[in-house]
């Protein structure tokens, strides 16, 4: 097997990286991510992938960062998830799956499964899809058990750690979840103060 691991950042790579170094797997990784807005962050995740794998002393092939293709392609599914990440995860593992073949790789795999936040079986689909259009083989695993290592690992390391998947719709998404949590802990917050106070005055 030789296969081409398409990578979506530094963190979620830790994990799938010694996972298949540790079962002897031949890999190399391709960056194919252009979904992720605004441009800086992506050079952002790509310099910290590119660092880390240098340690690993594995090669990184960065694919072309085409935003206008994405907006294209899966931006009209806007906040229709998980449509748009179906559409999203189909155009970067047909990028791979192409640039597998190009590069005489065999097999192809991808470390987004290690997220919680992701929709792993759509993943694991796409990843199939692609491979068998191009006649490649398919390593599907699901990493998510593996997600608070590479979190701590990553920021032990002091590795860039994105706050929100990639694309543009997905900023607005993660920053409506943070309020709410922000909420929910304010009113906990202050239940906490009612309590104490109705106990006190008890």
């Amino acid at each position: 097997m030789r296969m081409l691991l398409h990578a979506c950042c530094g963190p979620c790579s830790i994990e799938p990286m010694r996972i298949f170094g540790e079962e002897g797997i031949s890999y190399e990784i391709n960056y194919a991510n252009s979904n992720i807005h605004p441009l800086a962050e992506y050079n952002l995740r790509i310099a910290a992938l590119k660092d880390y794998a240098t340690l690993q002393d594995i090669p990184v092939h960065e694919g072309n960062y085409d935003s206008l293709l994405w907006e294209k392609r899966v931006a009209p599914y806007g906040t229709e998830r998980p449509a748009r990440c179906r559409a999203c995860y189909r155009l970067r593992f047909e990028e791979t799956a192409q640039t597998a073949v190009e590069l005489g790789f065999d097999t192809i795999s991808t470390t987004l499964t290690i997220s919680p936040y992701q929709f792993t079986a759509i993943i694991n689909e796409e990843l199939e899809r692609a491979a068998k259009q191009r006649g490649l083989g398919v390593l599907l695993r699901d990493f998510r058990t593996h997600y608070p290592s590479a979190t701590r690992i990553s920021r032990d390391l002091g590795m860039y750690r994105q706050n929100y998947c990639g694309c543009r719709f997905s900023i607005i998404e993660a920053e409506a979840e943070r309020a709410a949590r922000r909420e929910a802990r304010a009113r906990a917050k202050e239940e906490r103060r009612q309590m104490a106070s109705e106990k006190h005055i008890q």
